[in-house]
């Protein structure tokens, strides 16, 4: 998987503003390891399925989640980021 830019959803920014400093110090340094290495370890990437199909997640911590799609141009749109309840509400 290669990175070419990272987009922001509306929806992701406005989660991102309700995220623990702790959580959201954590998601800034997944951010930076997954632009430098997308198929690290650490990040616990997955593709998911179902109705969440053609989506992928990243692991922040234990419980908390960035869930992104794949642009056919190569970006990713970060769509949603919080805790594993986040996969209800996509």
């Amino acid at each position: 998987m290669i990175v070419n830019n990272i987009i922001y959803s509306p929806s992701f920014l406005k989660l991102s503003k309700k995220l623990p400093l702790h959580i959201l110090k954590a998601a800034e340094n997944k951010e930076t390891i997954f632009r430098k290495n997308p198929l690290h370890p650490s990040l616990r990437l997955h593709e998911l399925h179902g109705k969440l199909n053609n989506k992928w997640s990243i692991s922040i911590t234990g419980n908390y989640r960035i869930i992104f799609e794949r642009q056919e141009n190569g970006d990713i749109l970060f769509l949603s980021i919080g805790s594993h309840d986040i996969y209800k509400y996509l």
